[in-house]
């Protein structure tokens, strides 16, 4: 018996914030070198849309957002931030359920299992969900909380696990992000850079014992060495800090390049190599984490196609992403057998993994 990822559900907000917050950006910083390099990344960044749950503002105006939730010189603290999240983050995660599409089995879910760093309140988005989706009230739920962008796979394992101990169990498992209620008014241009990948978005997906979708195999963890400090994430009086070293590419692909030479069955790979991969689901993280990973297993150019993607339509959704990959590679029509691995990297920096058989 096993489990399996049956489908999955997306959403994102209504407005593309991308161009408007490269031109924003740009006045954040302090001089025309510094604003020069900044283009270039954007250019490079190979994102076109990014979406928000805050509508874009009036540049000439003097408005960061149309909202005024981020006023020049007093952008808001964490206490209103995680008012707007509480606000937002259950219409966004009803969207991606409606998208998902179980109407007809409300009543035959046995968990709910939330997972989200962007965000948190008490009651929490999980019993929001269950009153609002009508689910059964003794629903078995679940938050995987702050865990970054690796966030995912610990979900789906966590559902794995509940299908595996009982066949009859029908898991709904929901990632919510809203990266742009952590924006910061900084003149810093690692951090503005950071900014330029981070989105909004939220999917659902269904796990169940029935054989449809993706046949869900072994979940691991690998602690990057000497990265600890690379990619971190605390909570600030102005809202959560996020810190992206620029480090974490290089550190991203010598851990794959010793794991494929090392051939060690501990490691991402197990030991088998790439050549037991047909199908590549990583995180966009953004372009030199995809092209870090790219480079350190010598994948083909087109192995990450569906990365790639989702980085270009979507930008970073953090713990997000990795669904929207995922349903992008259920989407195209293949052969049923397919072998895939699943990879996000999160603060640690550590890379959760999973292996997924194609069904159909």
């Amino acid at each position: 018996m096993a489990a399996h990822l049956n489908r999955i559900g997306t959403a994102v907000p209504p407005h593309d914030v991308h161009a408007p917050f490269i031109a924003f950006a740009r006045t954040l910083l302090r001089d025309d070198r510094t604003r020069q390099l900044f283009d270039r990344m954007a250019e490079r960044a190979g994102i076109e849309h990014r979406w928000s749950l805050l509508r874009p503002g009036n540049l000439e105006a003097g408005e960061v957002d149309a909202d005024g939730f981020y006023v020049r010189g007093r952008f808001p603290g964490t206490a209103a931030r995680m008012a707007l999240y509480e606000r937002g983050a259950l219409e966004l995660a009803l969207q991606a359920v409606a998208d998902l599409g179980i109407d007809a089995e409300r009543e035959r879910i046995t968990h709910l299992i939330v997972a989200s760093c962007t965000g948190f309140s008490a009651p929490g988005l999980d019993l929001h969900l269950t009153a609002r989706l009508g689910l059964r009230p003794d629903v078995a739920r679940s938050i995987i909380g702050f865990m970054g962008c690796a966030a995912a796979v610990p979900a789906l394992r966590a559902a794995r696990d509940a299908v595996l101990a009982d066949p009859t169990a029908r898991v709904l498992v929901v990632n919510l992000e809203l990266c742009s209620l952590h924006f910061q008014e900084t003149a810093e241009l690692e951090t503005v850079l950071s900014f330029l990948l981070f989105a909004d978005g939220a999917s659902a997906a269904l796990v169940t014992a029935d054989p449809v979708g993706l046949a869900l195999g072994d979940f691991r963890g690998v602690l990057i060495p000497d990265s600890a400090g690379l990619i971190t994430w605390h909570i600030g009086d102005a809202g959560f800090l996020m810190y992206l070293s620029g480090q974490v590419p290089g550190r991203i692909a010598g851990a794959l390049r010793d794991d494929l030479s090392g051939a060690d069955p501990a490691g991402i790979l197990r030991g088998e190599g790439t050549r037991a991969v047909d199908l590549w689901a990583v995180h966009a993280g953004g372009r030199t984490v995809l092209d870090a990973v790219e480079l350190g297993l010598r994948l083909h150019p087109d192995a990450l196609l569906a990365s790639r993607a989702v980085l270009r339509d979507h930008g970073n959704m953090s713990s997000a992403t990795i669904m929207f990959v995922l349903r992008r590679l259920l989407a195209v029509p293949g052969p049923a057998g397919g072998r895939g691995l699943a990879m996000a990297f999160g603060p640690g920096m550590v890379a959760e993994t999973f292996r997924f058989t194609r069904l159909d």
